[in-house]
């Protein structure tokens, strides 16, 4: 997915009086959100998987757990949530 972000000059120069790359700050930042993201997931996720007597086996690696429960029907993102 490809996201673009739009900021005015000023913004510009506000963010590169602190900032050695705007871009690399954001790039860091995306990475960062995605890390918190996946931990809370993971961790909201693994005594759901850990009480349903239908889960036979549980991966390790934490992209094929996260394939693993958004495969559920159980399974509703935020905006899914957010619905009700």
């Amino acid at each position: 997915m490809d996201i673009t972000v739009t900021i005015s000059d000023i913004d510009v120069t506000v963010l590169e009086n602190d900032l050695l790359s705007i871009n690399d700050w954001v790039q860091a930042s995306v990475v960062g959100k995605i890390s918190n993201c996946k931990k809370r997931m993971i961790n909201e996720w693994r005594p759901k998987l850990f009480a349903d007597p239908a889960v036979e086996s549980i991966p390790a690696n934490d992209n094929d757990f996260i394939t693993l429960v958004v495969a559920r029907d159980d399974y509703k993102n935020r905006a899914k949530r957010e619905e009700g």
